[in-house]
C-alpha cells in the first residue's frame, strides 16, 4: 500500500538570543509559548482525515528540522511527504525537503506561506498546494501514486464539504486539540495574515462541528480545545446552535473573537456556560488605527469595557498588543507599559508587527523601502523586528520591546493577572451555581 508522511512543522520561535533568552525567563511568557508550541496541525490532519484507506499513514510532528526526525520519515518509506510549516519554520521546511528529496521521496508543502510564496517553495519541494487542500488532495494522491506530482496544485473553489480530521493520528492526550468552526475572516486588517488568504470567509455547519467534537470526546475526557478560528462569532450565523453544540459536548475551550462579543447578550450569557475558558481579543495598536479593521474599530474605552463585561461573565480575556505601528515612540512605550500593567486584563500578549507575506503590511512597507531585507523568514516570529520604524532606530524599538515584556511579564505582574483569572473562576463557579440551582440561596466561595 502506498504510505503519505504527514510532517507539521510545530513550535515556538524567536531567532534573537537576547530576546530567546528573555523570553524564557519570564514567568508570563512561557505558558503561552508552550501552548503555541503544542497545538497541531489542523490542515493536515484533515487531508489525513480525507486519505483513501488504500494508503496508509504517519504523523510526525517535531519542532525542530533534526537528522533523527528526518531518518524516522525515511524509515517509513513515504511514497509522499506532506509539509506545513508557518513563515518563521518554513526555512527549516525547505532544508529538510531538500534533505528528504535527497534520499530519492517526494514532498509537497501547503498552507498560508506557501500559498502566498508559491513560487519560492516550489523550488525547495516537488509540489506546492496553492490555497485549500482539501479540493486537490486527491488529485496529490492519484498523481503520486503514478509519479507524476505537478509542481502546483490550485484550488480555485472552496471545498464544498468539511471532512473529519484524523484526530487520532495525535496519539494519547495531547495538550489540546484543535478545531474550526469558521474559516476565512470577514475583516482585513492588514497586519493581518489571516486565512482568508487562503480562504474565503464562511462558517461550518454545526453538524460537522458537532460530528469533531464528538471524536475528539470519544478519545479524551473534557478535552481542551483551542478554536482556530480568526474570530469566532464574526458574523451572521445561529450563535444558540453553535453555543448548543459546544455546550452539550462538554469541552473546554480557548479561542479568538472581537471585542464587540461583550456588548452581545446573545453571546455573553451563554460563553461561560458553553466551555469557554478564555478568549483572545485584539487591541491592537494604542497609537495607529490599522486600515481594514472594519466594525471592529473602535475607541479603547469602549473595548475596554467590553472587555470587563466578558469577565464579568466568567470568561477570561487575553488582550493582544501589537508593538511597533507607525508612530510609537519611548514615551508611547512606556504608555503601553503603564496602561497593561494597570488593566484589568486576565492576560495579555504582546508582540511585534510583522509584515507577512500576502499583508497590505508588507507592501505598504515594501512600497516605503523599509523592509529589512536581510532578515530572513526565520525572522517572522512576532519577536523579532523585520522592517525600519518610522519613528524609532531600529536598535531603539528591539530595546524597547524588550522592556515592555520585562515589565508586562515580570513575577509581580504576572502573579496580578494570575489572580485576576482566579476570581473570574470563581465568579464563573458561582454563576453556573445560580444558574442550577437560582432558588438556594448558597453564596458559598
Amino acid at each position: 500500500m502506498p504510505h503519505v508522511a504527514f510532517a507539521p512543522f510545530t513550535g515556538f520561535r524567536v531567532r534573537e538570543p537576547e530576546m530567546l533568552e528573555l523570553g524564557m525567563s519570564l514567568p508570563g511568557l512561557a505558558p503561552r509559548a508552550r501552548a503555541i508550541a503544542g497545538l497541531p496541525s489542523l490542515g493536515l490532519l484533515t487531508l489525513a482525515g480525507m486519505t483513501p484507506e488504500t494508503w496508509t499513514r504517519s504523523w510526525h510532528a517535531v519542532e525542530r528540522c533534526t537528522q533523527q526526525w528526518v531518518e524516522e520519515i525515511v524509515d517509513c518509506a513515504p511514497d509522499i511527504v506532506a509539509i506545513s510549516a508557518l513563515t518563521a519554520s518554513v526555512d527549516e521546511a525547505y532544508e529538510f525537503s531538500r534533505t528528504v528529496r535527497e534520499r530519492g521521496f517526494r514532498t509537497v508543502i501547503g498552507g498560508l506561506h506557501a500559498t502566498t510564496c508559491a513560487d519560492e517553495a516550489v523550488e525547495h519541494c516537488d509540489s506546492v498546494v496553492v490555497g485549500e487542500g482539501e479540493p486537490v488532495w486527491q488529485n496529490v494522491l492519484c498523481d503520486a501514486e503514478r509519479g507524476e506530482l505537478a509542481p502546483v496544485y490550485r484550488s480555485n473553489s472552496p471545498t464544498p464539504d468539511w471532512p473529519l480530521p484524523q484526530f487520532d493520528l495525535l496519539g494519547c492526550n495531547p495538550p489540546r486539540y484543535t478545531i474550526q468552526t469558521q474559516r476565512g475572516c470577514p475583516f482585513a486588517c492588514d497586519f493581518c495574515a489571516a486565512s482568508r488568504l487562503i480562504s474565503p470567509f464562511r462558517e461550518k455547519p454545526v453538524e460537522a462541528i458537532a460530528a469533531e467534537l464528538s471524536a475528539i470526546c470519544g478519545m479524551a475526557s473534557r478535552p481542551l480545545l483551542e478554536l482556530a478560528d480568526d474570530n469566532t462569532f464574526a458574523r451572521s450565523r445561529d450563535v444558540a446552535e453553535l453555543l448548543d453544540v459546544l455546550t452539550d459536548s462538554g469541552v473546554r475551550y480557548f479561542t479568538e473573537a472581537d471585542w464587540r462579543i461583550g456588548e452581545r447578550p446573545d453571546v455573553l450569557t451563554r460563553l461561560a456556560s458553553s466551555g469557554c475558558e478564555q478568549v483572545l481579543i485584539g487591541l491592537e495598536s494604542l497609537v495607529f488605527r490599522y486600515p481594514g479593521l472594519g466594525a471592529k474599530g473602535a475607541e479603547l474605552n469602549r473595548m475596554m469595557d467590553a472587555v470587563y463585561a466578558i469577565q464579568e461573565a466568567g470568561v477570561a480575556v487575553n488582550g493582544c498588543f501589537i508593538v511597533g505601528a507607525d508612530g510609537e515612540t519611548e514615551r508611547s512605550l512606556d504608555a503601553l507599559t503603564l496602561f497593561i500593567l494597570e488593566s484589568s486584563l486576565a492576560d495579555v500578549q504582546v508582540t511585534l508587527q510583522t509584515p507577512f507575506p500576502g499583508t497590505d503590511l508588507r507592501q505598504r512597507l515594501r512600497r516605503a523601502g523599509r523592509l529589512l531585507d536581510e532578515r530572513g523568514w526565520s525572522s517572522y516570529t512576532l519577536f523579532d523586528l523585520t522592517y525600519q520604524p518610522d519613528k524609532l532606530t531600529v536598535e531603539q524599538l528591539e530595546s524597547g520591546f524588550r522592556r515592555v515584556l520585562t515589565d508586562v511579564f515580570s513575577s509581580a505582574a504576572s502573579t496580578r493577572r494570575n489572580q485576576i483569572r482566579r476570581s473570574i473562576l470563581r465568579s464563573r463557579r458561582d454563576l453556573t451555581d445560580r444558574a442550577v440551582q437560582p432558588d438556594s440561596g448558597n453564596d458559598e466561595r
